[in-house]
């Protein structure tokens, strides 16, 4: 059976979609691996020089080096047992979102991580950890 014009077409645009989100991931492979290892030290490697945080509905932003206190303090209160990005958005402008899943010590967390251009690279600009439902 040989393929028509439209299955040839749906297989290439296919591929094509799979190579863009590829692509749009590739940027929070080492913040999701930081998260997931539970590192902050790693992770403030990718804060640009203020990082606003959230928990459950509390955000505030800190400066690179308190932001890496407060997720030092996160992680050791909540340890992950694991992390994984499920979901990624180009946004305007270069940001890039990434929405997440982040199972810990004291339940799970949905986690939305923004990330925009500074100066040529990309950096975390925020991170919200919100208490998922059990």
């Amino acid at each position: 059976m040989k393929p028509t014009l439209l299955q040839t077409l749906v297989l290439a645009w296919l591929m094509l979609l799979s190579v863009v989100v590829q692509a749009q991931g590739e940027a929070f492979v080492p913040v999701g691996g930081a998260i997931r290892s539970g590192s902050s030290k790693d992770l403030a490697q990718y804060f640009g020089s203020s990082v606003e945080l959230g928990f459950d509905g509390d955000k505030q932003s800190y400066s690179a080096t308190q932001a890496e206190f407060v997720m030092k303090d996160f992680f050791s209160k909540n340890p992950p047992t694991g992390f994984v990005f499920n979901h990624y958005v180009n946004g305007d402008g270069g940001t890039r979102l990434a929405v997440g899943k982040y199972s810990g010590k004291s339940g799970t967390y949905d986690v939305y991580v923004k990330m925009k251009q500074d100066h040529g690279t990309l950096v975390v600009d925020g991170i919200d950890f919100t208490k998922g439902q059990e």
